[in-house]
């Protein structure tokens, strides 16, 4: 379904597209459906990654901006697109922000008139939306690696292309996305930090944390994706806006993030402390001649 919807915008601006977004759009979803099938090592499947971004990033960056930003471009792809497959745990979540995402993408362009590559990332986007009709809540089908992984993919890649067409600035993708990448990093460095095994399943992402506390993941979806339109909105007004106002923007969302990880967090730990003080509770009152299990 989304090959299908993608394909006559791929065609349509294929030559204005190095041909190495699609060797490296290939090589990721070759191993994410082999891991999707059989299962593939870790360490196997991040080497075909990372050799993906490197095919892309030396052949779009070395002979203007040096080895050391095709390197940086080639972890910043890698990240991006696992990225994307750490976040796609939750009903309609990543197809849905999919679908904002590519479109903010698109109408940049479009205002810049880089029609072709408008057409690329609007496709993208529609390919996305008969997607979610089977994705949101309660999902029937799912994306797996092979669809998360290339989406992140294109996600970085096609946010670099922008860039060097002057469509917007490097920042521009990140605020785009910024709900996948805020999540997703600031989990991860918890964990490293914590010493967990980051690699390993967890429901340590605030999005999990929200579907755990109650909302559901129709209201998670539906509040990441309020929340992505804000940022999405946000980033179509700064892209052309002076350095004051830029700047200005970035610090409200900020602050904005800030607010709402303190938040999750406060009420995370509320909701841990109020389960703990009702388990406890029978023991207490002698109600139970064992001890709870766990305590």
């Amino acid at each position: 379904m989304l090959a299908g919807a993608a394909l006559p915008a791929f065609f349509l601006t294929a030559p204005d597209l190095p041909c190495t977004l699609w060797i490296g759009v290939g090589l990721v979803f070759a191993v994410s459906l082999l891991e999707d099938i059989h299962g593939v090592a870790v360490v196997c499947r991040l080497a075909v990654h990372v050799l993906a971004a490197a095919i892309f990033a030396v052949s779009f960056f070395w002979a203007d901006f040096g080895i050391a930003i095709a390197i940086v471009a080639t972890l910043f792809i890698v990240w991006m697109t696992n990225l994307f497959n750490f976040m796609d745990g939750s009903d309609g979540l990543a197809g849905g922000m999919a679908v904002i995402g590519f479109s903010i993408y698109g109408v940049a362009a479009w205002l810049t008139g880089s029609t072709d590559f408008a057409l690329l990332n609007f496709s993208i986007a529609a390919a996305g939306s008969a997607f979610l009709l089977d994705n949101f809540h309660p999902a029937r089908v799912f994306m797996g690696d092979s669809g998360a992984i290339s989406l992140g993919f294109l996600v970085a890649v096609l946010g670099l292309i922008g860039w060097r067409n002057g469509d917007w600035e490097l920042w521009f993708p990140l605020l785009v996305f910024s709900p996948f990448f805020v999540d997703a990093s600031i989990t991860l460095a918890r964990r490293i930090v914590a010493r967990e095994i980051f690699w390993e399943p967890h429901c340590d992402h605030y999005y999990q944390r929200l579907v755990l506390l109650g909302w559901g993941h129709r209201g998670t979806a539906l509040a990441e994706y309020g929340l992505m339109l804000a940022c999405g909105g946000l980033a179509l007004v700064a892209r052309s806006a002076s350095l004051e106002i830029q700047v200005f923007v970035l610090c409200v969302i900020a602050l904005l993030y800030a607010t709402l990880i303190a938040a999750v967090h406060r009420s995370w730990h509320k909701s841990i402390r109020s389960k703990q003080s009702n388990n406890a509770r029978p023991a207490a009152s002698g109600r139970h001649d064992t001890p709870l299990s766990g305590q």
